[in-house]
């Protein structure tokens, strides 16, 4: 099989065992008989790879533990609407439905 590379923006190449790796885990997640995209955000098993997740990033980053880690989708548009949220202190804030 030939590998190719995406170097554009966004998606980019993966380690050939990273994907044999995910491939393998699709149809059965560390035995558990089930994939990680069936399973319950709220099982013990998704649970303890969210925490696992969080100590990594805690210590790849150094994040300290005052600070909390979120895990948000929405990309570019997320990340332009959370800076006005972040002066809204207090949870309180005017905000404009411009249907965008």
């Amino acid at each position: 099989m030939t590998r190719i590379f995406n170097f554009a923006a966004g998606p980019s190449a993966m380690p050939l065992p990273v994907l044999e790796q995910a491939a393998s885990e699709m149809t059965d997640w560390h035995g558990v008989g089930y994939s990680i995209l069936e399973m319950s955000h709220r099982s013990k098993e998704f649970m303890g790879i969210y925490r696992e997740t969080v100590e990594m990033l805690r210590e790849l980053y150094g994040i300290p533990e005052e600070y909390e880690v979120m895990f948000v989708q929405g990309g570019g548009h997320l990340q332009f609407a959370m800076i006005p949220l972040n002066f809204a202190v207090g949870g309180i804030g005017n905000y404009a439905v411009d249907g965008v």
